[in-house]
């Protein structure tokens, strides 16, 4: 069901609130919505406490894919020999260095949010930004602004998990990006996204990385077979994963940090990194002033058109804990405002959300996994490979590349594609729009090959790895 004719146009009249719109929070989400609120004519002011742009640009996808960039270049120079290359000297690498230029990219992004901003007259504030009812919010300075909308974005926040003896000795991915040297050891616990490629970057870079994770495999959620070849691939560039495992206790003895497993074990580094996850960003903004209903999982409860259970209060990006990626948050913002302002109610369709993760090798992701498709269909085609990309067999690099498809038996559509290997990340956004449109294996076999890739394995896979029917009682053939 639509909103009303009242929630989609401007809110009431100009003079009825200070602005039509309050945006608080100036992520990815935010900045969107405002943007596109105000092409529609719309007052708008968005609040900011640190900067403009939020994790993405800030402190999460930008400066993070920046740094896998530069732990990247190690590997090429080791690869470099088998093409013919010699380095006369041994490369060198300043972590000084590479966190000024990346500060120097940030400082650009963010004057450019800003400009974007100010082009369509959204008024920035500088400000945390409070709640005090359904049309009132409060700055940290005491003045208060009332508006006919408001929006909250605010995004998530790292969890540190229990309050387990030295935490304060752990760093975030918030502090990794500004470390002042890089740690020669570190013990990373987690096992989801940020956790993965932090090891990976850090390893790159030349530090003895320790994984900590609870779980029985890293990347819960992710297909079994790219968790177990990525954990594969991780431990053979000398990644050292231990799963069933958490950090119990962190001791500091000078410049060193002696970390306490719960088997017993201890290990000794220069840095503790927790990435257990994040939370959506929801404490300290007023949203118990409004009785806002929130979720179980913390983060707040919207409907199809991120409208909260408070009418003209609505919520986009991680602080909903829907799908939490950047180009999630940015749909979302935009979807809003051309509900409520440009008269255009938008659902936001979260299935088939292609996704990627920076580890090395890199991960590229959409769809089902294995066992939700074979939980959901009742006849399932699989066809997988795993091969040595072409530039591994003159470097000599012990590395392969995984792929995947999950075919409905039934309709022969592709309904899940997960690919490990060089630009997987690429590949998995094309792949993307097939999977989107509902493509079939057949669509993809009538796809000509370009020929050396290591996409052209993606259309030339034929023989089936297993067959799944729930009629026939699961029965599986290799």
């Amino acid at each position: 069901m639509a909103p009303s004719s009242a929630s989609t146009s401007a809110p009431a009249s100009k003079s009825s609130y200070d602005v039509d719109l309050f945006v608080i929070g100036a992520g990815s989400g935010g900045v969107r919505a405002a943007r596109i609120a105000a092409s529609y004519g719309a007052r708008v002011m968005i609040a900011e406490e640190f900067r403009v742009g939020g994790t993405c640009v800030i402190r999460g996808c930008v400066p993070k894919k920046l740094l896998v960039y530069a732990s990247r270049f190690s590997h090429e120079f080791e690869d470099a020999a088998g093409f013919g290359w010699t380095v006369p000297q041994e490369p060198t690498f300043s972590w000084p260095t590479l966190i000024a230029n990346k500060d120097r990219e940030i400082d650009r992004l963010e004057a450019a949010y800003v400009a974007t901003l100010e082009r369509w007259k959204v008024k920035i504030v500088r400000s945390r930004a409070v709640i005090e009812d359904a049309h009132t919010i409060r700055l940290a300075n005491g003045d208060k602004v009332t508006a006919g909308t408001i929006l909250i974005a605010t995004g998530g926040w790292p969890h540190m998990g229990p309050n387990i003896p030295g935490l304060e000795h752990a760093i975030s991915s918030n502090e990794a990006l500004h470390l002042p040297e890089l740690p020669k050891r570190i013990v990373v616990q987690g096992g989801g996204y940020i956790a993965v490629e932090f090891a990976c970057i850090f390893a790159g870079m030349g530090s003895e990385v320790t994984l900590v994770y609870r779980g029985e495999n890293i990347l819960r959620g992710f297909d079994d077979d790219i968790r177990e070849h990525l954990r594969n691939e991780m431990q053979t560039r000398g990644i050292n994963v231990l799963c069933g495992h958490t950090v119990d206790a962190i001791d500091r003895a000078g410049d060193e940090y002696v970390t306490h497993l719960s088997d017993g074990r201890k290990i000794a580094s220069d840095k503790v990194m927790f990435a257990i996850g994040r939370r959506p960003n929801c404490m300290g903004i007023g949203i118990e002033n409004l009785g806002i209903r929130c979720h179980e999982h913390g983060g707040i409860e919207v409907d199809e058109y991120s409208r909260t259970s408070v009418p003209n209060v609505y919520a986009v990006g991680d602080v909903t804990n829907r799908v939490n990626l950047t180009p999630v948050a940015i749909r979302e913002g935009h979807a809003f405002a051309d509900t409520v302002y440009g008269g255009k109610p938008t659902r936001v369709d979260h299935a088939d959300v292609p996704t990627a993760v920076f580890s090395e090798p890199e991960l590229g992701v959409i769809g089902l996994t294995e066992t939700q498709a074979r939980a959901q269909l009742d006849k399932l085609d699989v066809y997988k490979t795993t091969f040595r990309p072409m530039k591994a067999t003159l470097s000599g690099r012990a590395t392969r590349v995984f792929m995947k498809l999950l075919v409905d038996g039934t309709t022969n559509r592709v309904v899940g594609c997960h690919i490990a290997g060089p630009d997987a990340g690429e590949l998995i956004q094309l792949i993307g729009i097939a999977v989107k449109m509902g493509a079939t294996k057949a669509d993809f076999d009538a796809t000509m090959a370009v020929h050396p890739t290591m996409a052209e394995e993606l259309v030339t896979m034929r023989e089936k790895a297993a067959s799944y029917s729930r009629q026939s009682g699961d029965q599986a053939a290799e």
